[in-house]
């Protein structure tokens, strides 16, 4: 099960994966002098801008006259990247230089003139994001000869990019992109059969998520399965990932984290699925990570109970092509096996260290709050939580506006309700 947590991150089954994000790079000093930073900023500009435009034409000519022809590594590496991108679709795309970093060892190695510079890639993939969002690049650029700037590397500060804000499906070799309805899969280039799969599944999660959550979604649902093991923010070769995890809703970000947060302002989500864990994948684990994408854009700060509990929620309603799971049963094991040995409902600092009971019990929080409340007051509930409720002090408020009751007594309530 899965839900936001530290570093943009979102669990299914699993310990958190929690790693800070790094604020955006900050620049450094160059030392070298006599440059016309204006107009290298100019001639680098529109470099970007005939890169994006040769994506959206489909010109991989005119895409690969912005790279240094000399360098046959970076040349075959963005080959791979164009005819990745191509495959996306995108409504909207384009290339921002950020700021400038400074590095005597690569000026050495690519000559004076080296600039080395955050880029951001602000792109909108069609009928899928809801708005432009962005991820973060490092770019290096040197001016040869004839005076035109060239690409003669796309890796150098890789190191200093922010987590969850980079490495992209499509900067990881060959794939393959498959499309229905609301519906964008990412898997390696010969796994037509695993993406026709995952669309179909996906399909059925979309369809549910837009049927159960409070006041509908009209989002979609991208599915990223590779066989790397980071990708975006996900990171499986994390022990606390690796076994148990199944999927994390990564976040993406409508600003980048530094831009004018620290954590970035979040517009969305993408599902990255664990290669080792590929095959237990089924509609309800999607629905579940969907419900995370679904409220993503309401911000961090809502209770993890919550968030793992709204997801878990919708993820055991009834859905296409998933059996119907015996609810009644599976209420009264809960209240049996963890309320009874319960002290309060999960905590955040301690929920995923005990993830057998935290997700269960979150689940019956919420699925007690439905019941008694209706799904209307927990939507506006949870966005106004995530929005606001940074401290505890402003989680209580929160609830008892809406609910006339505390965390606290929310779990009383639970209580009393298993003994009747």
């Amino acid at each position: 099960m899965a839900g936001a947590v530290a570093g943009g991150l979102a669990l299914h089954r699993s310990g958190s994966g929690a790693q800070a994000e790094s604020p955006v790079v900050s620049g450094g000093a160059p030392s070298t002098t006599g440059v016309d930073e204006a107009a290298r900023s100019s001639a680098v500009g529109k470099l970007l801008e005939a890169r994006a435009a040769a994506i959206q034409s489909g010109s991989g000519a005119d895409f690969l006259a912005t790279v240094d022809a000399g360098n046959k590594s970076l040349v075959a590496r963005q080959k791979v990247l164009f005819a990745n991108l191509r495959q996306f679709g995108f409504a909207s795309l384009r290339y921002d230089q950020l700021r400038e970093q400074f590095d005597q060892r690569l000026v050495d190695k690519y000559g004076p003139s080296t600039y080395l510079v955050a880029v951001a890639m602000t792109y909108q993939l069609q009928d899928i994001d809801p708005q432009p969002v962005r991820t973060m690049l490092g770019y290096t650029f040197t001016q040869k000869a004839d005076g035109n700037w060239m690409l003669v590397s796309d890796s150098d500060m890789d190191h200093l990019l922010p987590r969850g804000s980079h490495q992209e499906a499509w900067d990881i070799g060959e794939v393959l992109v498959k499309r229905a309805p609301r519906v964008l899969v990412v898997v390696e280039r010969e796994q037509e059969r695993l993406a026709n799969n995952l669309a179909a599944k996906a399909a059925s999660a979309v369809r549910a998520v837009s049927k159960s959550w409070p006041g509908g979604w009209t989002g979609s649902g991208v599915v990223i399965a590779l066989d790397d093991k980071v990708v975006r923010g996900a990171d499986y070769t994390l022990p606390k990932n690796a076994e148990d995890a199944l999927a994390m809703a990564t976040w993406v970000y409508r600003t980048l984290p530094g831009e004018v947060s620290g954590m970035g302002e979040r517009a969305d989500s993408y599902v990255v699925i664990n290669p080792r864990n590929r095959s237990k994948v089924d509609a309800r684990t999607l629905a579940h990570e969907f419900t995370h994408v679904a409220t993503a854009s309401y911000g961090a700060y809502a209770p993890r109970w919550l968030v793992e509990g709204a997801a878990a929620y919708v993820e055991f309603l009834p859905m296409d092509g998933a059996t119907d799971l015996a609810l009644d049963k599976y209420r009264d094991e809960v209240r049996t096996k963890y309320l009874a040995k319960a002290k309060s409902l999960p905590l955040d600092a301690v929920f995923f260290e005990d993830s057998n009971s935290s997700y269960p019990m979150s689940w019956l929080a919420v699925d007690y709050l439905f019941t008694k409340y209706g799904g209307t007051e927990v939507g506006t509930l949870y966005q106004e939580l995530a929005a606001l409720g940074s401290t505890q002090a402003e989680r209580n408020r929160i609830m008892l506006e809406h609910l006339g009751t505390t965390e606290i007594n929310l779990f009383q309530a639970l209580k009393a309700a298993a003994a009747n």
